[in-house]
């Protein structure tokens, strides 16, 4: 009965062999495609510029320019980065000294430290976070045209407690230690 099973497969045209070999071939899937996150790891250095057209998770040291346009960057708990950093979505839990720009949110987790300047329209820091630099949720001055204190004033309305020198601004400076 087993002999017959053998000679069936002979007879296909393949041996046994042959047949587990072309059983466990990998899927000739581009690795682009499989791929979404690349991670620089906790023992690796790099001095220069990173660009892409993928995630990136680093754990290791940057020193120099991070640019991945529409892809997501994010700084682990060991990542040590010297660099400006360009992502649509940046997350901080390590250490940053450089500025960000990021096209979605920047975030700045509890475990972040950050020396630097942010541009993003959404920005979060986490309650223990560290944050020294300034702020820019606004940079294009879509947001607002005119302050809203302005136009209180303009109307002929009272403003109590309100400061017409930096109502209506998206742009702060924060310094926290």
């Amino acid at each position: 009965m087993f002999e017959r099973h053998k000679d069936s497969k002979t007879e296909t045209g393949g041996s046994p062999q042959q047949d587990n070999a072309t059983s466990s071939a990998p899927n000739s899937t581009p690795i682009s495609s499989v791929r979404t996150t690349a991670m620089i790891g906790p023992t690796i250095i790099i001095k220069g510029d990173i660009t892409g057209d993928e995630n990136l998770v680093i754990e290791g040291k940057v020193e120099g320019k991070v640019d991945l346009g529409s892809k997501d960057v994010t700084i682990g708990q060991t990542g040590r980065v010297r660099a400006n950093i360009d992502a649509s979505v940046i997350k901080i839990e390590g250490e940053v000294h450089g500025d960000m720009q990021g096209e979605e949110k920047v975030v700045i987790s509890k475990t972040g430290k950050v020396q630097g300047n942010i541009i993003a329209p959404r920005v979060t820091l986490e309650d223990g976070a560290k944050f020294k630099g300034s702020i820019d949720m606004d940079p294009a001055g879509k947001g607002m045209s005119e302050s809203p204190v302005a136009s209180l004033k303009a109307a002929g309305k009272s403003t109590p407690g309100a400061d017409a020198a930096g109502a209506g601004n998206n742009t702060a400076n924060v310094k926290s230690v």
